[in-house]
């Protein structure tokens, strides 16, 4: 059953319809979906799908050369592969002269590193067609560094070609309600958190078992799909894989800023900085700095992805007792630890909703972007953060504090949010209160006193 992507879908078959040239450049990490969006836009459509291997050229002609030659019974006893990319291509081409045809080239940077002037062919073709041609070419890719530098970027031969271009993410908290319409709101977010939103990892989970038995089935088994997942893509993605691997562990158990990393891994700055550059380039690791300000020295890192938090921190400290069947024991060492864990997987969905509110319109939550804070109180003489921070105009901002407890978040949760706002010189501040349990009555009394104060449970952000 094919789940989401509506928007994608939609204009997608939009474009489809209104019969004219397209060249959609659509791509996104790995496990993220593309290639089912692909399947489900071309189904019923007239088709022909190649996917690149990491391969040599000749394999690559092969594999090309059947895909097209499976589209046309025009091609029944033809040799097994044409002469050349450039007459594969051409061919492609040519039977979108007169009829809708798509041409799905996915995993194409295999193809482009098998064939250096593939981006070149491309382009002539394109600029050759592109007025009379009723082709639809999709190239979609995993790489995001190829895709975003080697085709959208300004020194590719294919810049200023695409008519649209899709950047896949992983699936909003809200969104994975889909997946799982039964369940409470705080098993979806948990949910959530451990498969950081990817479709191929939300459709492993069971909507009917608990917590523990989805993180013990899919986790902590030698022969779960996701007990080594990271670590094999990892592999997939990066030569030296052990440097990465000891680099996302440190930022997973909480260092953060660079000395701290080098120290934990050992690893010199200027070679850890080459290695974090990599890993933001592939989406996994993102680089912060204290919303409203370009202080670098306060510059720290965070994993992107929850689920490789949550692996990280869990599973290669217990790999060996994991190996020899230890399941139970292991999990009752990570469940104390599951709150802490998920206190960052709130602070997203929190910001996740503010961002829906701000597209429906909600007056309380237009903003133009929103972050994290952090620095110092020099009065108090301490340090602070601010969990949510939305900059609105430069009179306006609204602050936000996101509590994942099992008691309700109370009035001093509020004051210190008020307080800490004071920071700040806005002369309009908007206050958001998220919890996970909900709030007590005098936080709610306090709320409505001051009419510029919102209290959201988790109940409401699950829909």
């Amino acid at each position: 059953m094919f789940i989401g992507r509506t928007r994608e879908l939609y204009q997608l078959n939009k474009r489809h319809d209104d019969g004219a040239f397209e060249f959609a450049v659509l791509y996104g990490r790995r496990r993220v979906g593309k290639t089912t969006l692909i399947n489900e836009f071309t189904r019923g459509k007239e088709t022909i799908f190649f996917t690149g291997i990491e391969g040599n050229a000749k394999e690559n002609l092969e594999g090309l050369s059947r895909s097209i030659f499976a589209y046309s019974d025009d091609f029944s006893g033809a040799d097994s592969s044409f002469s050349s990319f450039q007459a594969a291509l051409e061919t492609a081409f040519k039977m979108a002269q007169t009829r809708r045809v798509i041409f799905v080239i996915d995993e194409y940077p295999y193809l482009a590193a098998s064939n250096r002037a593939m981006s070149s062919m491309l382009q002539t073709l394109i600029d050759q067609h592109k007025d009379t041609s009723k082709l639809f070419l999709v190239l979609c890719g995993s790489s995001l560094s190829f895709m975003e530098e080697q085709v959208l970027g300004y020194q590719s031969p294919l810049f200023g070609r695409r008519t649209c271009q899709f950047k896949i993410i992983p699936f909003e908290f809200l969104e994975t309600r889909n997946y799982f319409p039964s369940i409470n709101p705080v098993d979806l977010a948990v949910v959530y958190g451990i498969t950081g939103g990817i479709p191929l990892y939300l459709s492993l989970m069971d909507g009917n078992a608990s917590i523990e038995d989805n993180i013990k089935s899919h986790f902590l088994e030698p022969n779960a799909y996701l007990f080594e997942e990271p670590g094999n893509l990892i592999k997939q993605e990066c030569r030296d894989p052990a440097q990465y691997n000891s680099i996302i562990r440190a930022i997973a158990t909480g260092s953060s800023k660079m000395s701290e990393i080098c120290s934990k891994t050992g690893i010199d700055s200027a070679l850890a900085n080459s290695y974090l550059t990599k890993l933001i380039a592939l989406g996994i690791v993102k680089k912060e700095t204290p919303f409203g300000t370009n202080q670098t020295r306060k510059t720290i890192y965070l994993l992107t992805d929850s689920m490789f938090r949550f692996w990280y921190r869990f599973v290669p400290d217990n790999m060996a007792a994991i190996q020899r069947g230890l399941t139970d024991s292991v999990y009752q060492r990570i469940e104390p630890q599951l709150p802490a864990f998920m206190g960052g997987v709130f602070e997203d969905i929190c910001k996740q909703y503010l961002w829906e509110q701000n597209r429906r319109g909600d007056p309380d939550a237009a903003f133009i972007d929103l972050g994290r804070w952090w620095g110092t109180d020099k009065n108090a003489k301490r340090e602070v953060e601010i969990d949510i921070l939305g900059s609105v105009d430069a009179e306006t901002a609204f602050f936000g504090e996101c509590k994942w407890t099992n008691e309700k978040a109370d009035l001093p949760v509020l004051n210190g949010l008020i307080q800490k706002s004071g920071l700040f010189a806005y002369t309009r501040k908007r206050f958001f209160l998220f919890a996970k349990t909900g709030f007590s009555k005098g936080c709610e009394e306090r709320a409505k006193e001051m009419g510029n104060v919102r209290l959201v449970g988790l109940e409401e952000m699950a829909g």
